[in-house]
């Protein structure tokens, strides 16, 4: 996806074609033989017992009994699955239909799905998918193979842009229905540039609406949330009068993008925006992976893997002394 034509001018099998080239030959091989990468938290089957490390670990993995008999603080250890049920929740409203780098958050957010597709695939392992788009929340169930993940990520391709004003589907309400579709422990990947729900400034100062639904899947499965952003949401160019327009109500707003005050109070506001939306994801216990519209996403997907792994070692290495 860095090199050549942008994926929205090549036919859908094209682009399924190159996404899974990039995949299979910059990313195979990362999850190979553990599932401690792409995805936090180190699975589900018990393993045993090791001290509890303040700030690290989680109050809701002590493990009770072995505390009680050494009264020092353990926490429950736990292998990675070897047969997986990976759930992708996916965001196609319109305020994905956006980007002013290499591509559009939309084909960002393609590619981060087929790279959790192509790489959690394996035998007995299954994906579900939901998608949210426009018209409401499009639905797949969790069943194995390539043929299967084909048909989602077609899907995806295919959806329609919104037009102005249409109401998309929250996303609040698509978590909640994940939750109750997806009542066997697993993995939960949101792709989402994570903007709704939001309080009426727009600068999250107050907890977003997904907050809480993402919580309570955080709390019995391994969650990932995958945001994908553009460099616009972030500062302004200083390019003269500006039109811009809200992919999700049409409203258009001419700006003087010329004006250094104006340039800095909006980079201050995305400032205070992001930290917001980076410390809702926190609060809910999920891994965060922010990807860019103008970075190289494989990279970043790279360098969250292996962060995740020195986390699995370092706790492998803390549960054998």
């Amino acid at each position: 996806m860095n090199s050549g034509a942008s994926l929205n001018e090549l036919s859908p099998e094209r682009r399924l074609r190159r996404l899974e080239l990039t995949i299979t030959r910059r990313l195979d091989g990362l999850l190979h033989g553990s599932y401690l990468g792409l995805l936090p938290g180190p699975g589900s089957e018990p393993a045993g017992s090791r001290e509890y490390r303040p700030g690290e670990d989680e109050v809701r993995r002590m493990d009770w009994a072995v505390t009680a008999r050494t009264t020092v603080p353990h926490v429950r250890t736990v292998d990675a699955d070897r047969e997986l049920t990976t759930w992708v929740l996916a965001d196609a409203t319109a305020s994905m239909d956006f980007g002013t780098a290499e591509y559009e958050k939309r084909e960002l957010a393609i590619a981060a799905v087929a790279a959790v597709g192509f790489l959690a695939a394996g035998t007995g392992n299954r994906l579900g998918a939901h998608l949210v788009t426009p018209g409401g929340v499009r639905r797949f169930p969790a069943r194995g193979g390539r043929t299967h993940l084909l048909g989602v990520l077609r899907a995806l391709l295919a959806v329609p842009r919104a037009a102005p004003a249409a109401e998309p589907a929250p996303l609040a309400g698509a978590l909640e229905a994940l939750r109750r579709a997806a009542p066997r422990r697993g993995l939960i990947v949101v792709v989402s540039d994570f903007l709704d729900g939001l309080d009426d400034d727009g600068l999250g100062s107050q907890a977003p609406a997904w907050e809480q639904p993402l919580r309570r899947l955080a709390a019995h499965h391994q969650v990932l949330a995958v945001q994908v952003g553009d460099p616009r949401e972030h500062d302004l160019p200083d390019v003269g009068l500006l039109a811009l327009v809200d992919p999700e109500t049409g409203r258009r707003r001419e700006v003087h993008t010329g004006s250094r005050r104006l340039r800095e109070r909006y980079a201050a506001a995305a400032r205070r925006q992001q930290t917001g939306i980076t410390t809702a994801i926190r609060r809910t216990g999920a891994a965060h992976l922010p990807l860019r519209t103008d970075r190289d996403w494989v990279a970043d997907i790279v360098r969250h893997v292996h962060a995740r792994r020195r986390l699995g070692r370092a706790a492998r290495r803390g549960a054998s002394t």
